[in-house]
């Protein structure tokens, strides 16, 4: 399959996220991990995926004057945007609460883009799941973050944790957009690439 295909090439995810780590590897996807440090700030005139794929490209950037002939780097960004603005990753405990508290009882965005770089080539795909949150008790909200610590997840939550048990109640799209990696836009995109060798 894909695996076979790409075996000319060397992949590399520029990611520290265990989650994308373990969605590459459920792949079957020979891959390494190298990481960059990027600033990462958009224009604020941007929106939705302008923001996701402005940011995936951003943070290929360092990796420009490194990549060799057969490399493939895929970066990527994930955003939630909720009530016309973007919710990143919250700065402490305190921050947490008003995100998820502001997911509550509404119906909010995940927006991931990925972005392939190789050979002087680059791609930026990107997909947006719709995710429905009931009404949260601070209760609930407080018992989430003292026990899962969400501070690294953009928009405060992991839908593959407890609040996602008990707190969603529809999802539109990708359920992996919403964990971290739209692993099916991620295979076609390669697939594609692939073909065109």
């Amino acid at each position: 399959m894909l695996k076979e295909k790409l075996k000319e090439f060397n992949i590399i995810l520029a990611s520290g996220s265990p989650r994308r780590h373990a969605f590459l590897k459920d792949m079957h996807l020979n891959f390494e991990i190298k990481l960059k440090p990027v600033e990462e700030i958009f224009p604020e005139y941007l929106k939705r995926e302008e923001i996701t794929d402005f940011l995936a490209k951003l943070k290929a950037e360092p990796f420009a004057t490194d990549l060799q002939n057969k490399d493939i780097l895929i970066t990527s960004d994930t955003i939630v945007w909720l009530e016309d603005k973007a919710i990143g990753k919250p700065k402490d405990e305190d921050d947490a609460f008003k995100m998820i508290k502001s997911l509550s009882n509404k119906t909010h965005e995940v927006i991931t883009s990925i972005c392939i770089t190789l050979n002087g080539q680059q791609q930026v795909v990107n997909t947006v799941t719709k995710v429905t949150f009931k009404s949260l008790s601070d209760e609930e909200i407080l018992y989430y973050i003292n026990n899962f610590k969400p501070l690294d997840k953009a928009g405060a939550y992991g839908i593959q944790e407890w609040i996602g048990a008990i707190a969603i109640t529809k999802i539109e799209g990708s359920y992996n957009n919403v964990v971290g990696l739209p692993t099916h836009l991620l295979y076609k995109t390669l697939n594609n690439i692939a073909n065109g060798f």
